[in-house]
């Protein structure tokens, strides 16, 4: 029997703030973390873009974790699956690149289906390519690498991220333009393939501007020419490859935000939103701009097109270079 002066109203206000100063020292539920898959090794120019925005992503997205996960190999595709068997709940994406449009030229089946199984959020934008030799190699431009590999008719190796990757197109693409012949030597990512140009294991490659910016100030590589149609501001004296008379030579990096197919439009325009917010903070534009990299941010719907565009034109180019895969 409770005491006459505790009423049954009096007993249901206890219970109840009993229940609310247990809900307000809960912890709250902590936010799964978002995933971020890149389809490439750590030092790739992707790699690069991806963590220098990682925390800007996180801050973007109220707080919620960004874990970056590397998973290089068979061009893009062992990232990518990894992205489609993912669940469409808004937490994985993948950074993926011109790979993802070269791909399914390249290759003779692919596990999924490259623009029918991701959902695109955004273009984040453009890096410039360049042409790079160990220091050790005789030779300072485009005109005198070509006659130095004329003179030794496959003795020279030069590197790539992997067969069939863009950076394995880019290198077929100097060869062919400058009619000589020189072994191609796929890698598992970027890194290791500038390590082994760096050491002298093999002799050149194309990268990414943005993965070499550091060993070109050092000296441990040396540019030939960038690939691309323009000069870039951070090296305003090296000529493209063009100018040096190689004008067939014309490819450039591009990287892009995707999620899963079946992405509820909700958690599209969320990620988006937040790409673009990231991608803005002033911090990660100053790095765009000392990287030479150029921001793009174009919409979901813009992304779509500019996928579906890429396919086709290097479709174009696989089939002249003569690159077939398994």
């Amino acid at each position: 029997m409770r005491p006459n002066n505790i009423t049954r109203r009096t007993l249901l206000a206890l219970a109840g703030a009993a229940i609310a100063a247990g809900m307000a020292t809960s912890p709250a539920r902590a936010s799964p973390p978002l995933r971020v898959i890149l389809p490439v090794g750590p030092g790739s120019g992707v790699d690069v873009i991806a963590r220098s925005a990682q925390q800007a992503l996180s801050k973007a997205l109220g707080g919620q974790p960004v874990v970056i996960e590397n998973l290089p190999g068979a061009g893009g595709m062992i990232g990518t699956q990894a992205l489609v068997q993912s669940a469409p709940d808004g937490n994985t994406i993948a950074f993926v690149s011109n790979n993802h449009a070269v791909n399914p030229s390249v290759y003779k089946k692919l596990p999924y289906d490259s623009l029918a199984d991701i959902t695109p959020i955004s273009i984040i934008g453009g890096s410039p390519f360049v042409f790079v030799v160990n220091p050790k190699v005789p030779a300072n431009n485009a005109k005198e690498l070509q006659t130095l590999i004329r003179s030794k008719p496959g003795d020279y190796n030069y590197g790539s991220s992997g067969n069939g990757t863009i950076i394995h197109l880019a290198g077929e693409m100097f060869m062919d333009e400058a009619g000589v012949q020189a072994r191609h030597i796929p890698y598992k990512g970027m890194g290791p393939m500038i390590t082994d140009i760096m050491s002298g294991q093999i002799e050149m490659g194309a990268s990414a501007l943005a993965a070499v910016q550091g060993q070109l100030k050092a000296g441990t590589l040396r540019a030939i020419g960038v690939m691309g149609k323009d000069r870039v501001a951070s090296l305003p004296d090296l000529p493209t490859i063009a100018e040096q008379g190689l004008p067939g030579v014309d490819v450039a990096g591009w990287f892009a935000v995707v999620g899963p197919k079946g992405l509820p439009p909700g958690q599209v325009k969320r990620l988006h939103d937040a790409v673009v917010a990231a991608f803005n903070e002033p911090e990660v534009k100053a790095g765009f701009a000392a990287r030479d990299d150029i921001l793009m941010l174009t919409t979901p719907e813009e992304a779509g097109k500019y996928f579906a565009s890429e396919q086709e034109r290097y479709g174009r180019l696989v089939r002249k270079a003569k690159v077939s895969l398994e």
